[in-house]
């Protein structure tokens, strides 16, 4: 099953992959800035987001999306992650270091991550929610979890929009569905890589971007005080200039 997707522009590839809090709609403040900079531009929905529905077996997440890269005849690309999906784009950088020519990740993830005390209740708190029939509640624990200061009411209400209908889709998934984990080598990755964490986000996050330079070969770590977890929405303009930037000094484009 390919996953549902957009793709436009010409250039070097770039792969949008969103949070779980999200759909692949959290990058319409970068889409149309990132063809204009001179990219081919990608951006899909994971399983049990968006326009994508859950199968009725086990899926791997980082094969879906290179599975993608395959039927659009993409050998290589940049990856631009936020969140769950930049836990993603670790796993196919390490997993595919060819097919990875640079790594842009938003207050990312990380596999094998040991949850704080604070990320594990706020899963607890979640299902409990959503275990409850509340899913409105759980909606609402994870738009003020995740957003920081800087979200106007037209991004609140954006993230809400994509969080309950992940929730439709997830909370009607079929047996059998669920997610395939693999083991993966950090040290595999090759790829130039600018870690990006917020400084009103949850320490997990924080963390994982801060220690980002010690596991990778070449990566920087920027902290964004004003930031949230999801800082291409709260402060869209700012974020995209420091993606455009990242991608002119690793993956430049003839126009950009």
């Amino acid at each position: 099953m390919t996953l549902a997707y957009d793709a436009t522009g010409d250039g070097p590839a770039l792969v949008l992959l969103h949070s779980a809090v999200c759909d692949r709609r959290m990058w319409d403040p970068q889409w149309p800035a990132l063809v204009d900079a001179g990219y081919q531009v990608v951006r899909c929905d994971f399983r049990g987001f968006g326009q994508t529905p859950l199968p009725d077996r086990r899926h791997n997440d980082a094969e879906d999306v290179l599975d993608l890269l395959d039927a659009l005849g993409i050998g290589q690309a940049a990856l631009i992650a936020s969140s769950y999906g930049g836990r993603v784009a670790v796993e196919i950088a390490a997993r595919r270091p060819d097919r990875v020519s640079a790594m842009a990740l938003l207050c990312a993830g990380l596999p094998e991550h040991e949850p704080t005390d604070e990320l594990r209740a706020f899963g607890e708190r979640e299902d409990a929610l959503l275990e409850a029939g509340d899913v409105a509640g759980a909606v609402e624990l994870n738009v003020d979890t995740w957003l920081g200061p800087d979200a106007d009411d037209v991004v609140r209400e954006k993230v809400r929009a994509m969080q309950r209908h992940a929730f439709e889709v997830q909370l009607a998934a079929p047996e059998g569905a669920g997610r395939n984990e693999v083991e993966i080598d950090l040290s595999a990755i090759k790829a130039p890589c600018l870690a990006l964490s917020g400084g009103h986000d949850l320490a997990d996050f924080r963390q994982i971007a801060a220690q980002l330079p010690g596991l990778l070969a070449d990566s920087r770590h920027l902290e964004l005080p004003w930031a949230g977890h999801l800082p291409s929405l709260e402060r869209p303009a700012v974020v995209t200039d420091l993606l455009t930037g990242f991608l002119r000094e690793t993956v430049p484009a003839d126009c950009a």
